[in-house]
């Protein structure tokens, strides 16, 4: 799907889309937004500004020099951002973003929610600074890094629980192996989420050094700069508080099996003290089940109470010793 948006004072509009009718550049183009593109779209787009669309395959390089490169008078920069954030199953998906003679070509073939929302914001008057395909990346971009900063943000809320319950147990209260289980599933889908979101950091860190440093962005203006450097200060403070939250999800999931090994611990020393507290009476079982003649106590009256009274006592003697040592 392909959306041309064309600047309209201080908004974007979005223009037709037919490809048979409209110009190569409509006056006012800003923006050419390509979503899961057909093979027309991109030689429609490609035409149009005189570069080479990259492929899916090309977008999913992760060389540096596959992902920031200069050609054809063009700057191609890919992200990488992230998905389907509001479910269990947060995916990686790669955004190119192509800046030629002030306007982006965007390429993705997924539909971020950062995405949707500037688009929205861009199409109200007075909205945001409208400057040119450049101002539209920045505000792009500005719009993934509040979204990943409302993501850490829930993110270490939800760490905090888990670690609540993994070290603050209600007194009496002893944790099962299967809450520790369920622990350990919801620390593993924290600890992906934040690679995945430090990941997606550093991809637009490395983007706007690369601009900065040898694109359009030597030709902005002083704004614009501070701008790019504003992004880049906040998203290296946010790449900073993913790693410190991978810290705290590893030390969660370390104590988490120390516990899970405590619990072990603590149910192998009762099979232990059961198999010992045992054995007396398994032995005084074992000889007088043995079937000798000569075994004067079988002919006794008393003989088989006393032999349960035996077995009795050698039972609550080594539990009584284990319990005065505080090993149970």
């Amino acid at each position: 799907m392909l959306r041309l948006f064309v600047r309209s004072n201080d908004h974007l509009e979005v223009a037709a889309c037919d490809l048979a009718g409209i110009p190569a550049r409509p006056e006012g183009a800003a923006w050419y937004d390509l979503l899961k593109p057909t093979p027309e779209e991109e030689r429609f787009v490609g035409e149009s500004l005189g570069i080479d669309i990259p492929t899916r395959e090309e977008m999913q390089d992760i060389e540096p020099s596959a992902r920031l490169y200069k050609e054809a008078g063009a700057e191609f920069m890919t992200i990488t951002a992230m998905t389907r954030l509001d479910t269990d199953e947060p995916v990686k998906t790669p955004v190119t973003f192509v800046l030629r003679d002030n306007i982006l070509i965007t390429v993705r073939y997924a539909d971020p929610k950062p995405f949707k929302l500037y688009a929205m914001r861009a199409a109200k008057p007075g909205g945001i600074i409208l400057a040119g395909g450049e101002a539209v990346m920045i505000g792009l971009l500005e719009a993934f890094i509040d979204r990943l900063a409302h993501v850490l943000e829930n993110a270490s809320d939800e760490i905090d629980v888990i670690s609540h319950e993994v070290f603050r147990t209600r007194a009496g209260e002893k944790q099962r192996p299967q809450d520790l289980q369920s622990v350990i599933e919801s620390i593993g889908r924290k600890g992906e989420l934040l690679t995945m979101a430090r990941e997606s950091l550093l991809s637009i860190i490395r983007l706007t050094s690369f601009h900065q440093v040898g694109g359009e962005g030597k030709k902005a203006t002083a704004a614009f700069r501070q701008e790019v450097k504003t992004l880049q200060r906040d998203a290296t403070a946010l790449a900073d508080h993913a790693a410190y939250l991978s810290s705290k999800v590893n030390f969660l999931l370390d104590a988490t099996l120390g516990l899970i090994n405590l619990e072990q611990n603590q149910i192998i020393k009762i099979f232990t003290v059961a198999s010992v507290a045992f054995l007396p009476p398994t032995l005084v079982a074992s000889i007088y089940g043995m079937n000798f003649n000569s075994m004067p106590e079988l002919h006794w009256d008393f003989g088989y109470p006393l032999a349960i009274m035996i077995m009795i006592f050698s039972a609550i003697l080594p539990f009584a010793y284990f319990k005065r040592r505080g090993w149970l």
